[in-house]
């Protein structure tokens, strides 16, 4: 009698166990977290964090079953080798999705490996290449070289009223990519680009370039890359007494530009993916929630992923599943989710649908949208 009592206390007390118990959902995050491109890493990681914190103190069930995420955060170092390597470690250790790579230069190479596994991806960058290998994992949560570039080309002759540009990038994906879009905009608007430079993306010293441009007088000039390029450059544009403003896309369009930039940021035109955050209920008290978590300012894409991140958990809810990744992929491949930066939906390539665009300039050491 007294076996049958223990053993129906223990047959019940695992009952209770199993209604306590609960899956933990891990999500990857591939990033530069050490380097010059680290101030836009760890945003990215942190957007991500802000909603995974939200979602598990909300509490949240799929297909019956309390989730519990968890973010591994990788460090790519802006590297493609070290990507690839980041990859296959996330893949073995069974993340069921990444957020990222940031950099289109990383994100390429790394997405073979996530493609052969079936793990999705959510990246923001931004090279049109990523999402035109036929790969059906990948969805691009930000807005790519051809809306960023040919923004900054439309915004180059009809606001600015340039004639003239010289253009410099930096060699990598994202840089040469966002810089061809640029040209092929410009041009289309009858822009004529007078020079083209390249340097690479650990250079800070620009003198030799720029000394070349300023006897060409260009009326701006484009550059593709980061803002740990951009911002010396400006300094040194200012130094040398160019005319010209500087215009640039996502990549040098964030608070560590106006920081080291500093009054040489007065210079600056670049454009972001999304809506104007400060413009909306929804924005401003993401800004807000940001700056009291992390008791900084965002730089430029720690919204997308916290976007992205709840556009998954989204989706697998409606997929009902936290391990079918190809469940996962079909439901992000028709998600309609309206976030915090916009809505999200994705083409046959995976690229976001209407991604809209904003111009911003530098004031005060922040991007503040054009014309406010």
């Amino acid at each position: 009698m007294r076996l049958t009592i223990t053993m129906a206390v223990l047959t019940a007390a695992g009952f209770v166990a199993s209604a306590n118990a609960q899956t933990v959902v891990t999500i990857g995050h591939s990033a530069p977290l050490t380097g010059p491109q680290a101030p836009n890493g760890k945003d990215n990681e942190n957007g991500a964090r802000l909603a995974i914190d939200e979602l598990n103190k909300a509490g949240l069930s799929v297909g019956g079953q309390k989730v519990t995420f968890k973010l591994d955060s990788e460090d790519d170092q802006a590297d493609p080798k070290v990507g690839v390597q980041v990859a296959q470690k996330m893949v073995d250790s069974g993340v069921v999705a990444v957020m990222g790579p940031y950099n289109s230069g990383v994100a390429i190479p790394a997405s073979k490996v996530y493609n052969t596994a079936g793990v999705p991806m959510l990246p923001v960058a931004s090279n049109p290449a990523l999402t035109k290998q036929g790969f059906k994992n990948i969805f691009r949560i930000g807005a790519s070289d051809e809306q960023l570039g040919g923004t900054m080309g439309q915004f180059a002759a009809k606001t600015l009223k340039a004639k003239t540009a010289a253009v410099i990038d930096d060699r990598t994906a994202y840089g040469q990519g966002v810089a061809e879009q640029f040209v092929k905009e410009a041009k289309a608007n009858g822009i004529q680009i007078i020079d083209q430079q390249f340097t690479n993306s650990s250079a800070t010293d620009f003198l030799g370039i720029l000394t070349s441009i300023k006897s060409k007088n260009p009326d701006v000039i484009f550059f593709g890359g980061y803002a740990s390029q951009g911002a010396p450059m400006a300094k040194q544009m200012k130094g040398r007494g160019l005319r010209a403003k500087l215009l640039g896309g996502d990549g040098i369009c964030s608070a560590d530009m106006g920081k080291v930039a500093g009054e040489a940021a007065s210079i600056v035109y670049c454009a972001q993916g999304g809506v104007s955050l400060d413009k909306t209920p929804a924005g401003r008290e993401f800004l807000q929630k940001y700056k009291a978590a992390y008791n900084i300012d965002t730089q430029v894409y720690a919204v997308s992923y916290y976007d992205g991140v709840k556009l998954l958990a989204d989706a697998m809810v409606k997929a009902g599943t936290t391990t079918d990744k190809a469940k996962i992929t079909a439901q992000l491949a028709k998600t309609d989710y309206k976030g915090v930066a916009g809505t999200y939906s994705f083409d046959a390539d995976g690229d976001l649908k209407g991604a809209p665009t904003t111009v911003y300039v530098i004031k005060n050491g922040l991007p503040v949208p054009y014309g406010q």
